[in-house]
């Protein structure tokens, strides 16, 4: 009984895994692709590790901040209205991982 326990545990929790990965792939998506997909007007691109290294070097704190308020052609927020600081650190975690 305990195997099939953890079994359906491990099994949920890889679940909402997958979907809270889909969300940040969604609001990827509609927010962010746009400018960072193409390197648009100087923005790092996506899973491009040397366009994100100078940047990331800076901090997971001051990333939030330049796109929560904005920062040389980044408008503030990007595109991304709604989001909150913990979904722009999940943005920028997918951005900065490389793609193989």
């Amino acid at each position: 009984m305990c195997k099939w326990l953890v079994a359906a545990l491990f099994l949920v929790s890889s679940v909402f895994a997958v979907a809270a990965e889909q969300a940040i792939v969604d609001r990827y998506q509609a927010s962010c692709y746009a400018c960072h997909g193409f390197g648009a007007n100087g923005a790092p691109k996506t899973g491009v590790a040397a366009d994100w290294a100078p940047r990331m070097e800076k901090g997971m704190e001051t990333l939030v901040k330049h796109a929560d308020e904005g920062f040389n052609t980044m408008p503030p927020k990007g595109l991304c209205f709604s989001c909150s600081a913990d979904e722009f650190k999940a943005l920028i975690e997918y951005m900065a991982t490389p793609k193989s």
